[in-house]
């Protein structure tokens, strides 16, 4: 036994040591990132039923709209944090670690004094904003509301700033070191959760964002000290390497990703919110169980693919075109793998979800289906995207960000009215479409160095 043992070890290990030098360090994080995302998994699947037991579920959809509107703030960083991701990997490539301390410590600065604004500004807004009618809840709650409205938008500005510790070791391609915060905020989650049920007879939606947004605080908290006192010592942030001349450099790329990533929140996140005002806060927890179950295809292709952003950069920086095109037709022979899946996970969807959160919570299969085409389709457009985004061809993915952002939410209205939530899901499953039709357009002509105008911006 021992043998086998240590022959799988040897064997894994020189399949994880062969290749490239970019190639290892990309499968060694996808492998980790495996391991911690499938603890997060497992976390997650016991976290729904036991949140949902501990409130109850229209409580527990009120909390999951409440959560995406709020996520609509994290375009207050104008696109710093993607712009720094870009800027900080190409300074590393280059061997400039001055110039990568420079960008860190600027970004640093900039979003804090913004977000110190946006709080302010929340703070004097919140008791005037009737959150209640917002969230389609019961006029009773409007107290709670706007207390867990606050908590919620105070944890959510501490993380803005704090995880930026993980957008550089992202970029310097150890995105699993980045995943493993995400997995001691998830596990602190679950252990006060599940405390909270066994201490109290009544669910709080207060209690229960305290529970889910201290902890990503602290974890994020004690992260940045460790780092910044050990192995990214060189990077730590400091006052006198702020220099706001260099925001400019941030911000020639990132203000395109700045408006990206509205357009991305308002294309992705307003489901929610058209689902609890269409069909009532309870729907959204349906909504969200689905797409939970099926979000195991784009996690595992975001584990897979979020490594080679920056792997991307540097390759794109040192011209190395041949390791582009033979990792982006391996990403894309997995894409069809994950694709077969879903379809396969559609298929015993109801039995799963029965066993999942028992019978109570009742999820059509018209929207497990156009859940499932959804995911399918983000993959594919994932794989392109992570590549146009390493290399700062971001232009033509600005486009059409903007035009399904403004074109999704009367469509999904629209088809909401006539099919029921399974038309809110279609309609950001009839624009990935388009997406995924013109992203190897633009791949392949940005790789063979035949991009022209719009392509090659």
């Amino acid at each position: 036994m021992k043998e086998k043992i240590l022959s799988a070890f040897t064997s894994l290990n020189s399949i994880l040591n062969k290749g490239h030098q970019r190639s290892v360090k990309a499968k060694k994080n996808i492998l980790a990132s495996f391991v911690i995302r499938g603890c997060n998994i497992a976390i997650s699947l016991v976290l729904v039923p036991l949140t949902i037991h501990y409130v109850n579920p229209t409580k527990y959809g009120v909390w999951l709209t409440l959560s995406s509107i709020i996520a609509w703030f994290s375009f207050f960083d104008i696109g710093f944090g993607n712009g720094l991701r870009n800027k900080f990997a190409e300074a590393i490539a280059k061997g400039d670690h001055k110039q990568a301390r420079i960008y860190l410590s600027t970004t640093y600065a900039i979003l804090s004094m913004i977000i110190a604004f946006v709080l302010i500004v929340f703070f004097c807004v919140n008791p005037f904003i009737n959150w209640s009618t917002i969230l389609n809840a019961p006029a009773g709650m409007a107290e709670e509301l706007s207390t867990l409205a606050l908590l919620v938008f105070v944890f959510f500005c501490l993380q803005f700033v704090l995880q930026l510790v993980t957008t550089i070791i992202t970029a310097n391609q150890q995105p699993a070191k980045a995943s493993f915060f995400n997995f001691l905020g998830s596990l602190f989650s679950l252990a006060i959760i599940f405390i909270l049920t066994k201490t109290t007879t009544s669910g709080s939606l207060v209690y229960l964002g305290l529970a889910l947004g201290v902890t990503p605080v602290l974890v994020l908290t004690a992260s940045s000290l460790w780092f910044y006192n050990h192995s990214y010592k060189q990077y730590a942030p400091s006052f006198k390497y702020i220099k706001f001349g260099y925001a400019r450099n941030l911000m020639s790329l990132g203000l395109k990703f700045f408006i990206i990533q509205i357009a991305a929140i308002i294309f992705y996140e307003t489901s929610n919110l058209i689902i609890a005002q269409l069909f009532g806060p309870a729907q959204v927890t349906s909504y969200n169980i689905a797409y939970k179950y099926f979000g195991v295809i784009p996690m595992v292709m975001s584990i897979v693919t979020m490594p080679f952003w920056s792997a991307f950069t540097e390759a794109w920086v040192k011209n190395d075109i041949q390791w582009i095109k033979t990792t982006m037709e391996r990403l894309r022979l997995l894409c069809f793998s994950l694709a077969i899946v879903a379809v396969l996970m559609l298929l015993v969807s109801n039995f799963i979800y029965k066993m999942w959160v028992g019978s109570q919570i009742i999820i059509p299969i018209s929207v497990s289906a156009s859940i499932a085409s959804y995911v399918i389709l983000n993959a594919w457009n994932a794989i392109h995207s992570q590549f146009l985004n390493g290399v700062g061809k971001i232009k033509l993915q600005l486009y059409f960000a903007l035009g399904g952002s403004m074109v999704n939410i009367p469509l999904a209205v629209f088809l909401g009215k006539n099919l029921g939530i399974y038309g809110v899901v279609l309609s950001t499953t009839i624009i990935s479409i388009i997406i995924a039709i013109f992203s190897p357009i633009q791949y392949n002509k940005i790789i063979n160095n035949r991009a022209q105008g719009i392509w090659a911006k």
